[in-house]
């Protein structure tokens, strides 16, 4: 039963995961759910293991589809990897508790910016082109892998919202950078992982399949319903995750 719950819930948030991030949002808690007395880093491994591959497919769909701007993102991809490793190595020497009440006051404020923003992300206008492009890629890359590697939650959804804000992106193509960038931050997570033992291969592997399973849907009503779709997703997406960060941090 622990096997189908969790399947189904990874397939679940392959199907978010594909269209905004945030696919952690439900994973992470069935594996915790399901494995209550399992080490932390060996079910956070796990699940980084299986939905990496949801995330892959996902990005591959997209770039049939979408314009991958490949300049700005290769670098920013290496950035970003950088980033996760260094946050996942920090966090083994300082806490990360004073992330759990900053973080629902962050989200909060990225949903009410984009409610009030009714027209961000609707219309893919970069701002910046050449080095400008790619440096600012890396800075997002850098900033928001480290805090992955640290501490995650949102992750996806923080590179969305700056790839519309400071770079211009609309809501899809924002997406698929995100995906680009996110794999990178979770392969470095999982090689940390594996070098300490910390990852359920056996167990990984269905939870892989189910991801990308729920990847596929999740991308393909992204590309058919396009940015107000995506957009209308990031807000659902932005507001559960304040919520449970929320509750996390002030009432549990």
């Amino acid at each position: 039963m622990e096997w189908l719950f969790v399947s189904l819930a990874s397939m679940l948030a392959g199907f978010v995961d594909a269209i905004v991030g945030g696919g952690g949002l439900i994973l992470v808690p069935a594996i915790f759910a399901a494995f209550p007395h399992a080490p932390p880093a060996t079910l956070l491994g796990t699940g980084k293991s299986a939905s990496v591959w949801g995330t892959t497919m996902s990005a591959w769909q997209y770039g049939r589809r979408v314009r991958i701007p490949w300049g700005p993102l290769t670098p920013a991809i290496l950035v970003s990897f950088a980033g996760s490793f260094a946050g996942a190595w920090a966090v083994t020497v300082i806490s990360s508790d004073f992330l759990r009440k900053l973080l629902p006051v962050v989200l909060v404020l990225v949903l009410i910016y984009t409610l009030l923003k009714k027209d961000m992300g609707r219309n893919h206008a970069p701002r910046f082109t050449g080095r400008a492009e790619t440096l600012m890629a890396c800075t997002i890359g850098l900033v928001i892998g480290f805090y992955d590697g640290f501490f995650g939650p949102g992750t996806g959804s923080f590179f969305v919202f700056l790839f519309v804000r400071l770079l211009g992106y609309d809501f899809l193509n924002a997406s698929v950078s995100a995906k680009l960038l996110n794999i990178a931050t979770n392969v470095a997570a999982i090689v940390l992982f594996s070098l300490k033992g910390h990852v359920w291969w056996h167990f990984a592997l269905p939870l892989a399949l189910a991801n990308v399973m729920g990847s596929m849907l999740g991308t393909y009503m992204a590309l058919r319903h396009g940015t107000g779709f995506v957009r209308s997703i990031f807000i659902l997406v932005v507001s559960v995750l304040i919520l449970k960060t929320g509750y996390d941090a002030f009432l549990r």
